[in-house]
């Protein structure tokens, strides 16, 4: 059964869909089967794995809405080996539409449950918000993993963040947990990174993967190619590091890493 990962972060620009393109094209290189969902009606994640969001004729929108069956939405990029359920901005139409149905925010984990076993991992791209699409992406999965800046601001979004989650866990998920934070755009040299990065392991101790992704201009460049970094350019500092932090998410998964 797979293991469902939100990618979530109510602060716009932290690296989420950057971190969920690029972690699921690395636990597809690493041999795990991956099923990427965009959730965010920016469609980034779709465009991120080279699909036209505006050309597609089934969308994760028409399964949250319309209960047509995930299986029969599912792209598969082969060139990366991972599949994909492409969102768009019709999803700004499902945040409306959603509101007025029954059980609204269990729709994305009941879709999932049949599919979920055909997988090893399954990656959602959640909104920069908690919205109705992000709740259910939080209500659908079994963990989260948040990627964040290492700014003082970043750290007030986050307890923020926290709070939703444990809201949700409360309140929909019992088994919701926060598996991981991950910093992104990181600068060792910056005084207020090695800051705030000290905080958050004083925190949130093993928590905080050792990994961390550095900025770096070949991340930037390969959404505009329609691929994830590690087919972009593998031996940027960008794609080593997504693939460490690939096989540090497994490696705790099994057991061989105390998280």
């Amino acid at each position: 059964m797979a293991k469902i990962i939100a990618i979530a972060n109510q602060k716009g620009g932290v690296g989420k869909t950057t971190t969920s393109v690029n972690l699921a094209a690395s636990l597809a290189v690493v041999k795990k089967t991956v099923l990427i969902i965009d959730m965010d009606p920016q469609g980034n994640a779709t465009t991120g794995m080279g699909l036209d969001k505006h050309d597609q004729e089934i969308l994760i929108s028409e399964v949250l809405l319309e209960g047509t069956a995930a299986e029969k939405a599912i792209q598969k990029i082969p060139d990366i080996n991972v599949d994909m359920l492409a969102g768009g901005p019709c999803l700004t139409d499902v945040e409306i539409g959603l509101m007025r149905e029954d059980n609204r925010e269990y729709r994305l984990r009941e879709a999932l449950s049949a599919i979920k076993d055909q997988y090893d991992y399954i990656i959602i791209d959640c909104p920069p918000s908690l919205s109705m699409l992000t709740v259910n992406s939080l209500v659908a999965a079994d963990s989260v993993i948040i990627p964040m800046q290492c700014e003082y601001y970043a750290l007030e979004g986050l307890s923020a963040l926290i709070g939703s989650i444990e809201t949700i866990k409360e309140a929909s998920n019992p088994s919701l947990e926060v598996i991981g934070l991950l910093r992104t755009m990181y600068d060792p040299r910056s005084n207020l990174a090695r800051d705030v990065s000290n905080q958050l392991t004083e925190y949130f101790g093993k928590k905080l993967y050792s990994t961390s992704i550095p900025r770096n201009i070949r991340l930037a460049e390969a959404p505009s190619h329609g691929i994830p970094v590690l087919f972009y350019d593998k031996r940027s500092r960008g794609a080593l590091a997504y693939l460490a932090m690939a096989n540090e998410l497994v490696q705790r998964e099994s057991g061989s890493v105390t998280s």
